[in-house]
């Protein structure tokens, strides 16, 4: 059975996104929907000596329909530093850290101008960490024009798909019923957040993947399935 993750090219995503696409056999990234300004993609949060805090990167404004392809970041260094200190100072006393910087700093040297080609390389980083090897497309290879659920189930159909893999959160607006009278089963994800070793005190949940990967290093894929490590 062919299953097909669904999802915007978020930047850093939190853990339970590669959880999905590891019990997902296509993933179709959904580059030509609207970009959402107060939404993940062009933020997450990681943890500092004060608890949660917030990595962002800094978007040119347009217009309210601009669609995720369509947005460019600002074409400056400041902002790419101001990141790049923030995580050495939040990060540099984590395990692995040695190990993660340079690959997160040489995505911000790259000088991508737009957002979708920085979550990009964010994603393929993460890939390499992970071990994770999945067939990716872009929703707008399949020039669908429908919207809402049919355009994830026409998404689904276009990759040969028999379910589709998705997020509790998506029980808000999914029509389960559409794709099963089209013969393709909804899997709602069961993701349990694991706890892992983490700075400065209490586990704080939820956060990029990239505190996951600087505690975590090697073994963060362990992690992520809820493994012990020894």
């Amino acid at each position: 059975m062919k299953t097909i993750c669904i999802h915007q090219p978020d930047f850093a995503p939190y853990i339970g996104f590669f959880d999905r696409l590891l019990n997902s056999d296509h993933f179709v990234i959904l580059d030509n929907v609207q970009f959402i300004r107060r939404g993940w993609h062009h933020r997450d949060k990681i943890k500092s000596p004060k608890g949660a805090s917030w990595l962002s990167l800094s978007v040119q404004k347009g217009n309210y329909q601009q669609i995720i392809s369509d947005v460019k970041l600002v074409d400056e260094k400041r902002w790419r530093e101001k990141n790049l200190a923030l995580l050495k100072d939040c990060y540099a006393n984590a395990p692995f850290f040695d190990m993660i910087y340079p690959e997160i700093e040489s995505i911000y040297r790259a000088k991508h101008r737009r957002l979708i080609d920085f979550n990009l390389a964010f994603l393929e980083m993460s890939f390499r960490i992970l071990g994770i090897k999945i067939k990716t497309t872009l929703s707008s290879k399949y020039l669908i024009s429908s919207s809402r659920s049919r355009r994830l189930l026409d998404l689904v159909l276009a990759v040969d798909g028999k379910s589709y893999l998705t997020g509790l959160g998506s029980r808000q607006y999914l029509d389960e019923s559409l794709f099963i009278e089209n013969g393709i089963e909804v899997i709602w994800q069961e993701f349990k957040h694991p706890v892992y070793p983490q700075l400065y005190g209490n586990f704080e949940p939820m956060l990029s993947c990239l505190d996951l990967f600087f505690n975590c290093g090697t073994d963060s894929l362990s992690m992520i399935r809820g493994q012990l490590i020894d």
